[in-house]
């Protein structure tokens, strides 16, 4: 099996188009565009983000969306062979964690694998302890993993590589949701710091 790389490697582009309120985003998995800039409130007629799942934590224990219930989640979809977008939004998001302080307590943080191959529970704990340890790492099945991306409306595909191996195209925003599970915006792959901090420091204040 081939080392995990945390390396910059630039990779084909992908697009995958969400239409919300008044606008599109657009994301990338390797180089991503940015995705939403702001929040978006739901109202009848467009698409819904979001909705029930079952995964699994990297205690082995499972999770659903209930558990998310009561406190604003800020969700990332991706895969732990990652080689650019996967470690840098963690890096990023756990130095966006530091800087709220105490305030972080009052949300979730998951990683999704979207590699349901590659990644069980084990793997995700291993993963995800090079970062902050609010992030908690989740896994499923194929068909569980089909199921919440289908609910998130996440973008993902297996692609093909020298070797026989494989690496994932994937939608590369950090989907943020209300303390009911409502969908509000996106942390773009790329965005600036200062705009993220404050969008989460908004999510966290409206709980």
């Amino acid at each position: 099996m081939r080392p995990r790389h945390i390396g910059l490697i630039a990779g084909g582009l992908f697009a995958v188009a969400v239409t919300l309120v008044g606008f599109t985003a657009l994301v990338n998995s390797r180089q991503a565009a940015p995705g939403l800039s702001g929040t978006a409130q739901s109202t009848t007629g467009v698409a819904s983000i979001g909705g029930p799942f079952k995964l699994t934590r990297g205690d082995g224990k499972p999770v659903t969306e209930a558990d998310f219930r009561g406190k604003p989640t800020a969700m990332f979809f991706g895969f732990t062979f990652c080689p650019e977008v996967c470690p840098t939004t963690l890096y990023e998001l756990s130095g966006l964690i530091k800087e709220l302080g105490p305030e972080a307590e009052k949300m979730n943080f998951a990683f999704v694998s979207v590699d349901w191959e590659r990644d069980g529970p084990k793997e995700l704990a291993g993963y995800t302890s090079a970062f902050d340890s609010h992030i908690q790492g989740l896994s499923g099945t194929e068909a569980e993993i089909d199921a919440v991306t289908k609910a998130y409306r996440v973008y993902y595909k297996r692609v093909p590589v020298e070797g026989g191996d494989y690496t994932i195209d994937h939608t590369a925003s950090v989907y943020l949701m209300d303390k009911d599970g409502k969908f509000v915006g996106t942390l773009a792959y790329g965005e600036g710091r200062d705009t993220m901090l404050e969008k989460l420091k908004r999510l966290i204040a409206g709980a």
